[in-house]
């Protein structure tokens, strides 16, 4: 494993899974940074560097959750992967939803993956600790 800290931004506004997503990278071997945008609109201030998140590192990979207020998860990732400066961040989608719909509209929109949040504790922190080591120590990502 490399020395390299990497950075992990969590959009999601539901405190819970905040604190469950943010326990479960705790545990991770990987070092990482870890942001938290509780909406559409600041997860994108945090990804174009606005405003007060002007100086907002670039993240590595981005969980996203779908249902956001203000901007929803679904244009967040069309904003994103329509953006050249962004595009090329992984982004893992994590949504209470099983709904076939909510699948294929995400994978249409460029997610680079889709989780249906378990609701089984040890299974909920394997996902996301899955996830963020095959995104963060096992595929090899372009450079920024």
């Amino acid at each position: 494993m490399t020395g390299k800290i990497f950075e992990v931004l969590l959009v999601e506004d539901n405190p819970a899974f905040v604190r469950l997503t943010l326990e479960a990278l705790k545990r991770s071997t990987i070092r990482s940074n870890k942001s938290v945008a509780r909406d559409g609109i600041e997860a994108m201030e945090i990804l174009k560097r606005t405003g007060e998140r002007a100086n907002a590192p670039r993240p590595d990979l981005i969980f996203l959750d779908l249902n956001l207020p203000r901007k929803d998860g679904r244009d967040v990732l069309a904003e994103i992967k329509n953006d050249p400066q962004l595009k090329r961040i992984p982004v893992a989608v994590l949504t209470t939803s099983s709904e076939a719909r909510d699948m294929i509209d995400s994978y249409d929109l460029h997610a680079n993956c889709c989780i249906v949040k378990p609701s089984d504790l040890d299974k909920y922190f394997e996902a996301i600790l899955s996830t963020e080591r095959f995104w963060l120590s096992i595929v090899t990502l372009p450079p920024i």
